[in-house]
């Protein structure tokens, strides 16, 4: 299914969730117990929130020239969905449908537009397998937490990938509620094996992260979780870990920079 979806490609920032932070990813963080966690990276802001407001930068705009910082990217992307919560024994077309929108994804043209990146190991192919999805019905965790959200996928993937171009979104039954953001992703190691991984908070209804498309019988929510999933997707596959790959001078990556085309691999 090939249909229109709206990018809204909104600011990031490197003060508490930036680059800056991530010299933890390469330590074995599901097990840290509050000592410092993945930062969150690639923030896909929630519309209307300004992230720089209480600093005194309101109205930040990122700059638009994508530089290296030496750091490897994602050649191919080895993706299993975690849907965590008791909610998604009632999950509507969430579920079926964003299996469809990760089978899609590899070699499309949306997963195209981020392949002149490359990396010291190599460059961002738009192979992207995806190994399904699994559900744990046990009550989720928020996103402030991104040690929580790693210790969910260390808890419920058996197979991780070896190579460390595992990538493990993971949806929550949780609103968004007050918080400034939609999604975001970020990288860790579960015993010893790096892992990237995602969190989106549940959607549906949600106005600062719905992108508005009116055309398709889609569900709301779905069109919501796959705009952001593929906000966070290319971004992982471009700047997934320590000591960085691409991003500009204020930390913001590809997905609030490029300029690239707006349909989805359905």
């Amino acid at each position: 299914m090939k249909k229109l979806l709206l990018c809204f490609l909104l600011v990031s920032s490197t003060l508490t969730f930036g680059q800056a932070n991530n010299s933890n990813a390469t330590q074995d963080l599901s097990k840290l117990h509050g000592r410092p966690e993945p930062p969150m990276l690639g923030i896909h802001w929630a519309r209307g929130f300004d992230p720089f407001a209480r600093t005194g930068q309101a109205g930040h705009k990122p700059t638009p020239n994508m530089t290296y910082h030496g750091g490897k990217i994602m050649p191919s992307a080895d993706a299993t969905a975690i849907f965590w919560g008791p909610g998604w024994n009632n999950a509507g077309d969430k579920i079926t449908g964003l299996d469809s929108w990760y089978a899609g994804f590899g070699g499309s043209n949306y997963a195209k537009t981020s392949d002149e990146y490359t990396g010291s190991n190599g460059q961002v192919g738009p192979t992207v397998t995806y190994g399904g999805h699994l559900v744990d019905t046990t009550t989720a965790s928020g996103g402030a937490s991104t040690s929580a959200i790693l210790a969910e996928v260390c808890k419920v993937i058996s197979k991780l990938d070896p190579s460390g171009n595992g990538y493990y979104p993971v949806y929550v039954d949780i609103p968004r509620g007050n918080a400034g953001y939609c999604a975001y992703h970020s990288a860790g190691t579960c015993g010893g094996v790096p892992v990237q991984f995602a969190f989106f908070w549940k959607l549906d209804g949600d106005a600062g992260c719905d992108p508005q498309e009116t055309g398709t019988t889609h569900s709301e929510g779905l069109a919501a979780l796959s705009n952001v999933s593929g906000h966070e997707l290319s971004e992982a596959r471009t700047d997934p870990a320590n000591p960085g790959a691409w991003y500009d001078s204020k930390g913001a990556e590809n997905g609030e920079n490029a300029r690239g085309p707006s349909t989805s691999p359905w």
